[in-house]
């Protein structure tokens, strides 16, 4: 038996990583970045923080706006990096168009507009990369459980 919290990120991570394009990679959650970034980009998921939860005592439930994290980077040539990056950052809000509850393990998720930036890498492309924010809505018995 898994926690709600791990049923909510494991399904984010299987409706993110069959949303993505074929070109780009969807890394294990909380992975290290990749020596290598593959032609249409990588995103990686980080559980991020579930925050304090908001308490109803009858029922006993706890309540979260947890917010968890996708970083995403694209390297390409310069002419190609914006479109690739694009794609990429469409696909994720595909996903969670897509269902917004995730099959029913959460109440609501919220997606926040990534803050691009680019990152000189010496001797390689500039990289392209944002995090995106999103608050995963949902309630759990116990927090632990």
């Amino acid at each position: 038996m898994t926690s709600t919290r791990e049923e909510v990120l494991e399904a984010l991570h299987t409706a993110l990583g069959s949303a993505l394009p074929a070109s780009a990679e969807l890394s294990p959650r909380n992975d290290t970045l990749p020596a290598r970034i593959p032609a249409g980009g990588v995103a990686i998921l980080r559980d991020g923080d579930p925050g304090e939860p908001e308490v109803t005592l009858s029922p006993l439930a706890y309540h979260y706006q947890h917010r968890a994290e996708i970083d995403i980077l694209v390297e390409r040539q310069e002419t190609d990096r914006d479109a690739a990056f694009d794609a990429l950052a469409r696909a994720i809000g595909t996903a969670i168009d897509a269902d917004r509850t995730l099959g029913g393990r959460c109440d609501l998720i919220d997606g926040q507009a990534p803050a691009p930036l680019s990152l000189p890498i010496k001797g390689a492309e500039t990289l392209k990369a944002a995090t995106i924010t999103l608050v995963l809505h949902y309630s759990a018995a116990d927090p632990l459980l």
